[in-house]
């Protein structure tokens, strides 16, 4: 348990419709709820204090009572998951606020404590994590990975589905690519601030809605993580893959 002088609740976004999975948070992983995995990983983290499932379905809702989670109803209309965490905080104590994505069984805890001692040690408004990635790689070139560029205080510059930043030359000063990990840190004042913005022109066009802090001139922290890598589930074929990798860890 962390020091009450700065407490930290992480929100976990879980939606039941989903065009390429629906029901994606109850699917069965190696015998469990892809949600209670995500909720059982969460409570690992040292620096986090309470966790909350944040759900617009009845369904959801039900299956993390079921495990001894707790779930808060929210709107079905939000345009974002930073909208529908900042409803389920209201009244809830928190500095601190993180939102970790529903469709990630694997996220390491240690992230989570990396992220919050990062955001503590700045004077971000917000805070989110990347991995390197290889601008050869397939993964570069893939519009559903979130690429970000940063600078020399590890601040985001931007993000993008396109491929940034561009390799004017070939090999120009071995540049990495950075492979955004949808994790986010809000402060709390900041999250109250953020859902007053109406969604930006850049997050409207790119589908992302951090672009609506960057374009509202917020500073955004970026954790880049060399141990490990995201491994979501976005397709049901996703599964067995991360069966395989829940086994190779021991934990299936």
């Amino acid at each position: 348990m962390t020091n009450t002088l700065f407490r930290t609740v992480a929100v976990i976004p879980a939606r039941y419709g989903s065009t390429r999975f629906p029901g994606k948070p109850l699917a069965l992983i190696a015998g469990k709820m892809m949600i209670q995995r995500v909720y059982e990983r969460a409570r690992a983290a040292k620096a986090v204090d309470e966790v909350l499932v944040a759900t617009d379905d009845e369904r959801i809702r039900c299956a993390v009572e079921s495990f001894g989670g707790r779930a808060v109803m929210t709107s079905p209309d939000h345009p974002s998951g930073t909208d529908r965490i900042a409803e389920a905080v209201r009244g809830v104590a928190a500095d601190l606020v993180l939102n970790l994505q529903g469709d990630e069984p694997l996220l390491p805890p240690r992230v989570i404590d990396d992220l919050v001692a990062a955001m503590r040690s700045s004077q971000a408004e917000m805070g989110t994590v990347c991995v390197p990635l290889d601008l050869q790689s397939a993964e570069f070139a893939n519009p559903n990975i979130v690429k970000c560029v940063i600078n020399a205080r590890s601040e985001a510059l931007y993000f993008s589905r396109a491929t940034i930043p561009f390799q004017r030359d070939a090999g120009a000063g071995g540049m990495p690519a950075l492979w955004h990990w949808g994790i986010y840190a809000y402060r709390r004042d900041f999250l109250e601030q953020f859902v007053k913005w109406s969604p930006s022109r850049l997050e409207l066009c790119e589908k992302l809605e951090q672009l609506r802090a960057l374009e509202n001139g917020a500073r955004i922290r970026v954790l880049v993580e060399t141990r490990s890598r995201s491994t979501g589930v976005d397709a049901p074929e996703d599964v067995a893959r991360v069966e395989t990798l829940l086994r190779e860890q021991g934990e299936a």
